[in-house]
């Protein structure tokens, strides 16, 4: 049992998880305006702090179809994210340090599993610094493939 716990305090302190806040609202003060190839808006919820980035859209019940959270990494990196405690599917899209998609992971499932140990991490092949997550569907709705830049 402490194996498994410690594992788990592991894979938390050094995966950037799909999370939440507490209240499950995007706070208006760290909103940033993301423009799709096509010149639609979505407003994007920007998380920079480990903590909130571990938590991302864990236990939120919704991702309206206009909004996202979008990852600032310090620094590029291979980040896997993983969908313990979230409730929704989501499109999560990699991008490198230009805003270039480098990988998508398109309607990504959540993982029911109890032991967050048994959940699949997703991603994480490709260098990168920001990740854009979104509603599942979106992705493909706004057209987004690999080496589109995105506007932010």
């Amino acid at each position: 049992m402490l194996v498994r716990v410690l594992i788990w305090i592991a894979a938390s302190l050094f995966l950037a998880g799909c999370g939440s806040q507490p209240n499950g609202k995007i706070d208006a003060i760290n909103m940033r305006q993301i423009t799709m190839p096509g010149g639609q808006l979505v407003q994007a919820e920007v998380l920079t702090r480990r903590e909130h980035m571990m938590s991302g859209m864990m236990f939120r019940s919704n991702l309206a179809p206009d909004r996202g959270l979008l990852f600032v990494h310090v620094k590029p990196g291979k980040f896997s994210y993983w969908m313990h405690n979230v409730k929704v599917p989501l499109d999560i899209i990699w991008m490198d340090t230009e805003h270039n998609i480098v990988e998508i992971s398109a309607n990504t499932p959540p993982c029911l599993e109890a032991d967050p140990v048994r959940c699949p991490h997703f991603g994480g092949a490709e260098d990168s610094q920001f990740v854009l997550e979104l509603a599942a569907g979106m992705a493909d709705k706004y057209a987004l493939r690999k080496g589109i830049k995105l506007s932010f």
